[in-house]
């Protein structure tokens, strides 16, 4: 545990902080614009600055970032500009990272990560980790993190994904201690800081169940550190399921998860990346439904 308390889990210092980018004190309401508008406005801003970083400007990109921020300019801006120079910041990262590497499709095939077929009440994405199924001997906590963000890339082509969010359950159910030895921190600090304040989508939640007292003790460094939306969202059930339940219904879970559609298939989500042109589709009832939230 020692090696958790040696990391700066203090938050993400982005290009906000370059003098190349200007982000405007107007009150929020005063921001919230049009998908036109904002689109233009964004699009005016990396013209002004002339950074090469920004090598994607199409709408399509640019919606995510819009719409991961409530189509506040100021922020999706900010956004953008902190996806490019985290990008840049961890080059060896985003370096060769394709669904090519063998290392992410066993991770993929591992369920690293697993994507329910049928989304939440709230038209959520739910997204699963079953942490005992981890081959550490043969890949790292890296590759998971390289799979999930492909995975989200992926997720995030339907714009449904792009304004409900996610929503992460993490089954820590016989994850051993020895398994636990591999959750590098630097490695943790690095998804900390790129899905928090990097990534362009809403994440709406993280349950924990099962989690074993060293796990309950790393969160417990790292916690405080969080950004306050952050921590809480985070929500730590043990093995009390009917909490979880409150959160995602039992009709949509897999039977691990005290669920009611059978046991949960990884090779669903995988084929869905890795094969996509054979794999069964995962469902999506009325794909452009947005479903209002306060978050």
């Amino acid at each position: 545990m020692a090696e958790f308390c040696d990391i700066d889990w203090n938050g993400y210092r982005g290009l906000v902080n370059s003098p190349h980018i200007q982000i405007e004190s107007t009150p929020i309401k005063d921001k919230i614009v049009d998908k036109d508008i904002a689109l233009q406005t964004i699009r005016n801003k990396i013209t002004t600055i002339q950074l090469n970083e920004f090598t994607r400007t199409d709408d399509e990109f640019l919606m995510r970032f819009i719409r991961a921020r409530k189509m506040n300019v100021e922020e999706s801006y900010l956004l953008l500009c902190n996806y490019y120079d985290y990008r840049k910041k961890n080059q060896e990262l985003f370096d060769n990272m394709t669904l090519k590497d063998t290392l992410i499709q066993q991770a993929l095939y591992d369920g690293f990560p697993g994507v329910l077929a049928n989304r939440d009440r709230k038209g959520r994405c739910i997204i699963l980790f079953f942490c005992n199924h981890w081959d550490h001997c043969n890949y790292s906590l890296e590759v998971i993190y390289r799979s999930l963000l492909l995975s989200l890339d992926k997720l995030l082509d339907n714009p449904q994904n792009q304004f409900n969010g996610f929503v992460f359950v993490v089954d820590w159910t016989d994850f051993s201690l020895r398994q636990s030895t591999n959750l590098s921190p630097r490695i943790l600090k690095s998804m900390i800081d790129g899905l928090q304040d990097c990534f362009p989508a809403r994440f709406k939640g993280i349950h924990f169940v099962n989690q074993p007292w060293y796990v309950e003790a790393a969160l417990a460094v790292i916690k405080p550190f969080l950004k306050n939306k952050t921590r809480d969202k985070i929500f730590v059930h043990g093995n009390n399921l009917s909490t979880l339940h409150e959160a995602v219904s039992k009709d949509i879970l897999p039977s691990e998860l005290g669920g009611e559609t059978g046991s949960y298939n990884p090779m669903l989500w995988a084929e869905q990346m890795l094969r996509p042109e054979t794999a069964p589709k995962i469902s999506d009832k009325d794909p452009w439904k947005v479903y209002p939230d306060g978050n």
